[in-house]
C-alpha cells in the first residue's frame, strides 16, 4: 500500500516561489495585526530571508537577539526572554489574520512552537507546487490520501487464480473501505475549530453553566458621590464583596466565548458557591490561591498548588515529581521589583465528585490568571494545544502548565510548559 501526502519536502525553492512568499510577507505585514509594530515585521523579515537563502541553521534564539533586539553576543537568554516572547505574540498574530474572510486561501506562513524557522504552505487548489518548510512537517498539515492500495497476487493455477482474484479485490475493497473511514476521521479532526476542540466538551450539556470567581473581603461600607456635586462623598452602610480588578480580565474574555456561543451562565463569588451549584452543571474557576475552589479541586490533579508555611513562596507542583521546584513565584521579588515569571494553571476534567466537566483558569499571580485566560480566548494558543493532545490520542481530560514573563506588572504572551492528558 502506498499512501501519498500533500506536504512533498524540496528545500531548494525556485526563484517564483521566493517570490510568491516575500509578496505574502508584505500582505502580512500590512495587516493591522503587524503594521503598528516595528520589532515584528524585522523578525519576520529576518527569519523569512535568511531561510530562502538557505541559511536556516544560524536561526537561533541568540542571533535574533542580537541581530534583531541589539542584546550583547554573551546575554543571558535565560534571563531575558524577547526573543520567546515577540515569537509567541507572532504566531498569535499570524493564527488571527488567516482567520480573517479572505485570507483562508492565501500562501501560509507559519513560525511553528518550539521554533524559529517559518514553514510556508501552499492553499489547497493552487497550481504552484507545494511548499514544505525547511525542516518537519507541522502537526496541522492537512493529510490527504491520494493513492489505493495494490492489489494482492497469489501464484497457482487457474482456480487458485481465480480465487485469489476474488480475494484480492475483497481486501482491496475493504482497504479502501477502511482508508476511506480513516481520511474521514482525520478530516473531521482537523475540520474542528481550536476552540471547537477545547469549549465543546464543556457545551456538550444543557445544564446551566456557573463561572466560580475569587472574591476578597466583605465591607460593611460603599463611598458613594453626591450628584449635585460629585466632588463630596458619602459614606453609606452596605454589604459589599470585592472582586480583584485582574480577575475581571480573565471573567470578561470568558464571559464573551460563553456569550458569543449563547451559553447562558450564572456568576458567583466561591464563598458563595456550595456542592449543590456544582453538581447542577458545568463550572468555571478563576483564580488560584483566592478561590477554595480551585484549590481543592486542583489538589487531586497531576499539577497543583503549593506555598510555604510562610505564604512567601507561591509554586505548582508536578505530583511525579513532587521534590523539584520548576515553577515558583518568590512574592518578595515580585512585591518589590514587578518583574517576574508567573505560571498558571488551566484544567479541563470532569469532576468524579459531581459528573460534572470542570475548567480552571488560575495563575500563581495575577498575571498569570489574565495570560490563562488569554490562553483560552485565543486561536493560536489552543492550536498548540490542540496539537499536544492530538499527540497524547485525544484524551478527554487535560491539564496544561502555562508561564508568563511579567515586566512592570503587565504579563506577556503565554507560554505551555508542561501538559497532561487523561
Amino acid at each position: 500500500m502506498s499512501i501519498a501526502s500533500v506536504d512533498k519536502p524540496h528545500t531548494i525553492l525556485t526563484g517564483p516561489e521566493k517570490n510568491a512568499i516575500r509578496a505574502q510577507l508584505e500582505r502580512l505585514l500590512a495587516n493591522v495585526h503587524f503594521k503598528q509594530s516595528k520589532r515584528f515585521p524585522s523578525f519576520l523579515r529576518f527569519v523569512i530571508e535568511h531561510t530562502l537563502a538557505g541559511d536556516a541553521e544560524s536561526i537561533k534564539e541568540r542571533t535574533l537577539g542580537v541581530e534583531i533586539f541589539g542584546r550583547d553576543p554573551d546575554y543571558d537568554t535565560a534571563s531575558d526572554p524577547i526573543v520567546r516572547v515577540t515569537a509567541a505574540e507572532i504566531r498569535k498574530r499570524v493564527a488571527q489574520y488567516y482567520q480573517e474572510p479572505g485570507h483562508d486561501e492565501e500562501l501560509r506562513i507559519n513560525l511553528p512552537p518550539g521554533s524559529y524557522v517559518p514553514q510556508f504552505h501552499w492553499p489547497k487548489g493552487n497550481n504552484e507546487p507545494e511548499l514544505a518548510e525547511p525542516a518537519t512537517a507541522p502537526l496541522t498539515a492537512p493529510l490527504e490520501v491520494v493513492a489505493f492500495p495494490a492489489l494482492l497476487t497469489l501464484d497457482g493455477g487457474a482456480a487458485h487464480g481465480r480465487r485469489g482474484s476474488r480475494l484480492s479485490y475483497v481486501l482491496a475493497g475493504l482497504g479502501v473501505l477502511v482508508l476511506s473511514i480513516c481520511t474521514f476521521f482525520v478530516w473531521q479532526a482537523r475540520r474542528l475549530s481550536a476552540f471547537d476542540f477545547f469549549w465543546r466538551p464543556v457545551f456538550t450539556s444543557n445544564d446551566p453553566l456557573l463561572l466560580c470567581i475569587a472574591d476578597q473581603l466583605q465591607y460593611s461600607g460603599i463611598s458613594l458621590r453626591d450628584a449635585a456635586q460629585p466632588s463630596h462623598q458619602v459614606q453609606l452602610k452596605d454589604n459589599l464583596t470585592a472582586v480583584v480588578i485582574d480577575d475581571v480580565n480573565a471573567i470578561m474574555k470568558v464571559g464573551g466565548i460563553l456569550q458569543s456561543s449563547g451559553r447562558k451562565y450564572t456568576v458567583k463569588g466561591e464563598g458563595a458557591t456550595d456542592l449543590i451549584d456544582l453538581r447542577a452543571g458545568p463550572a468555571i474557576f478563576v483564580g488560584a490561591f483566592d478561590n477554595a475552589w480551585t484549590l481543592r479541586l486542583t489538589n487531586q490533579l497531576r499539577f497543583h498548588f503549593a506555598n510555604n508555611p510562610e505564604m512567601t513562596q507561591f509554586r505548582i507542583v508536578d505530583s511525579s515529581m513532587p521534590s523539584q521546584a520548576r515553577w515558583v513565584v518568590d512574592r518578595t521579588v515580585q512585591m518589590t521589583t514587578n518583574n517576574y515569571r508567573d505560571y498558571a494553571i488551566i484544567a479541563r476534567f470532569t469532576d468524579t465528585n459531581t459528573g460534572k466537566m470542570e475548567v480552571v483558569i488560575a495563575g500563581i499571580g495575577r498575571g498569570g490568571t489574565i495570560a490563562a485566560s488569554e490562553f483560552l480566548t485565543d486561536n493560536g494558543d489552543l492550536s498548540e494545544l490542540r496539537q499536544a493532545a492530538v499527540v497524547a490520542g485525544s484524551k478527554k481530560n487535560l491539564e496544561v502548565v502555562l508561564s508568563t514573563q511579567i515586566i512592570d506588572g503587565q504579563p506577556g504572551s503565554p507560554k505551555m510548559e508542561a501538559a497532561y492528558f487523561w
